[in-house]
């Protein structure tokens, strides 16, 4: 599969671009990653000619409004640049399927950034770039290294690249009624891992060619609003028992029992998720379904991501 395309924050590749000309490299972004994504790098303190090095920003809270202003110099203020370099950049951001930011950053934290008022620090900010580049792009599934730490919101965020990577190449080949009939069946079971599922079918059902493109638009919003929440173990059962189903003339009454006993483990947090999943595709293998074959649940992503593993 071509690499997908990812914003990145420079200095997490390793470039020295930070405000004292250090880098903060990641190893498994830089290593695993890089693997299956195509790394397109972004530094807007440098690129809007701040320097390297460079004196040091923060967020401020002037008069009920954030502003990213120099901490030795108060009169460095940098807000609307960064604010209109990230619109400056809406083509090159609208290419991507993901963006990795770096945590704290006054210019590209996507959370809990410190914004000063009478000296005192809150963490309840956003970097002034981040938060203009993640409002032009509602859809883009968004990131910060040190979150991708955490196996589950690290398994969220590249199973959302990868849903967005498909919708992007569906529309590269033109949308149609059937295409994204086809785009939601094949999807259908890890929005189930998420969540209700039944308005982006109701959607889907009432798209017609006079309306695709609406329906699209709001489909693929909702998609990925949706998909933002990290699947719940109980969501995940309820899919697998589902998926268990089209198994029931197929299995023995010994492999029946045996599914259920790895189901309920899972849902009492002694086994993985790759466990279940991967006898499912033991009996699927045997006993093929069309449907289930078609479908992304049982694999979301490449396998030797492993990401399922530590869920």
């Amino acid at each position: 599969m071509k690499k997908i395309p990812i914003g990145i924050s420079s200095c997490l590749l390793g470039h020295n671009v930070r405000y004292d000309g250090s880098h903060k490299r990641d190893a498994y972004i830089t290593g695993t990653l890089s693997e299956y994504f195509d790394f397109r790098p972004f530094c807007p303190e440098v690129e809007i000619g701040l320097g390297t090095p460079r004196p040091t920003i923060h967020l401020v809270r002037v008069n009920g409004e954030i502003r990213c202003i120099g901490i030795k110099n108060p009169e460095i203020d940098v807000t609307e640049r960064l604010r209109d370099h990230a619109g400056q950049l809406a083509a090159q951001h609208a290419d991507l399927c993901g963006y990795i930011l770096k945590k704290d950053s006054p210019s590209c934290g996507m959370e809990r950034v410190k914004v000063y008022a009478d000296n005192i620090p809150r963490r309840d900010g956003v970097g002034i770039y981040a938060e203009t580049m993640m409002r032009n792009n509602p859809l883009l599934p968004v990131e910060e290294e040190g979150r991708l730490g955490d196996a589950g919101l690290r398994e969220n965020f590249i199973q959302r690249v990868y849903v967005l990577y498909r919708w992007k190449l569906m529309l590269a080949e033109g949308l149609t009624v059937r295409s994204l009939t086809r785009f939601h069946a094949r999807h259908k079971l890890i929005i189930m891992s998420h969540g209700d599922y039944r308005e982006l079918g109701q959607l889907v059902a009432g798209a017609a060619q006079d309306n695709i493109e609406q329906v699209a638009d709001r489909y693929i919003l909702l998609l990925m609003t949706a998909l933002r929440k990290v699947a719940s173990r109980s969501n995940h059962v309820n899919v697998l028992q589902h998926i268990q189903g089209y198994l029931k003339k197929e299995l023995s009454a010994d492999d029946k029992a045996e599914l259920c006993e790895i189901i309920e483990r899972y849902r009492q947090d002694e086994l993985p998720l790759i466990v279940p999943l991967t006898l499912l595709k033991h009996h699927f293998r045997k006993s093929p379904d069309p449907y289930i074959d078609e479908s992304y649940y049982l694999s979301p992503y490449p396998q030797e991501l492993r990401l399922i593993n530590q869920l």
